[in-house]
């Protein structure tokens, strides 16, 4: 049967990923200092969203569920491990002895797309392997980039040197570091009809050169003084009354996370801007379509066009320099 993907995390919080203190799941509070760039860029953010929905063009935005998103295998203690070699430009030895033994089942499959994401998450363990363009040929399992993490019910979301021996800043599937599945909209949050964390954000047009912490990294490529870099947190306004403005079930649900945990910029991913559902394909269902689904007979563009992005703020950013670190470009 396939694997059954749930998030059950940390025992104090079976519904979120990582350490309850972690900048995935400590609520904003109402006074956190603002960016001084905050309007400007959150000005521009909006009129790219606005532009591209007038025109009925990229950018558009979306929630990615069943291609370029994210797959969730959570296995038992007892599931056979098989070696993932790492084919990759770079020799990075402990990233490969990480992967020397993954309780990858046979059956799993990476999302659809260039991106070819998969997560494997084993709660007995309390550990968590990641992948990008993950491939299963005729010699074996192989992808080319990702990460290894131990003591995931502890671990902040990011990958650094505490992530796994011998693990250097700058692993992760992602293209800033941070983990895939801490803004991940998973199969429980929508079954429960909250989300209790953060959330994770692609956008096609991210700054160049520089981060801004928890992010590690950065493949931003924009020269333009506005654009968000990776690593760039925002929220709703928390005087906004969300209430006020009748939002569908699925949207409510992302605003309010938005307003009371946030939204980190983690991908550059082009041409739209996006939120990830966890892929069911390991379920062997859709629970997102259907009039009964989870996008209640819409289309994500639908959902999120009624979603007050005109209302998001930019918290006060720590912007460091990129340095030669891996670079990768996802594309949707």
């Amino acid at each position: 049967p396939p694997v059954e993907a749930v998030s059950p995390i940390a025992p104090a919080d079976p519904s979120r990923f990582f350490a309850p203190s972690s900048f995935w799941n400590e609520p904003v509070p109402a006074d956190s200092p603002l960016d001084p760039s905050s309007a400007g860029m959150v000005g521009a953010f909006d009129a790219e969203i606005t532009h591209g929905e007038e025109r009925g063009s990229t950018p558009y935005t979306t929630i990615s569920t069943t291609d370029y998103s994210i797959p969730v295998y959570t296995v038992p203690a007892g599931q056979p491990t098989v070696p993932v070699a790492l084919k990759s430009s770079t020799s990075i030895p402990a990233l490969a002895r990480a992967w020397s033994e993954v309780p990858l089942p046979a059956d799993a499959r990476p999302a659809v797309g260039t991106d070819g994401f998969l997560v494997v998450w084993q709660p007995s363990t309390d550990r968590l392997w990641e992948f990008w363009r993950l491939v299963h040929g005729t010699e074996g399992w192989y992808a080319s980039f990702g990460g290894a993490m131990q003591n995931v019910s502890s671990n902040p979301g990011v990958y650094g040197p505490e992530a796994w021996p011998g693990a250097k800043a700058g692993w992760g599937a992602s293209s800033c570091s941070m983990s895939l599945v801490g803004g991940l909209i998973t199969l429980e949050d929508l079954q429960r009809g909250a989300i209790n964390h953060a959330l994770m954000l692609s956008i096609p047009n991210v700054r160049a050169g520089v981060y801004s912490s928890p992010a590690q990294r950065t493949d931003g490529k924009s020269s333009d003084p506005l654009a968000l870099p990776e690593g760039a947190h925002l929220r709703l306004d928390p005087s906004l009354n969300l209430a006020a403005l009748h939002l569908p079930r699925l949207t409510s649900m992302i605003a309010e996370a938005a307003q009371r945990y946030g939204i980190l910029v983690c991908l550059t991913g082009g041409p739209n801007i996006g939120f990830y559902g966890q892929d069911p394909t390991p379920t062997g269902t859709n629970p997102y379509t259907g009039p009964n689904g989870y996008f209640e007979g819409k289309s994500p563009e639908q959902l999120l066009a009624t979603f007050p992005w005109n209302h998001l703020q930019l918290l006060k950013m720590t912007l460091h320099r990129n340095g030669s670190m891996r670079r990768r470009r996802s594309r949707r």
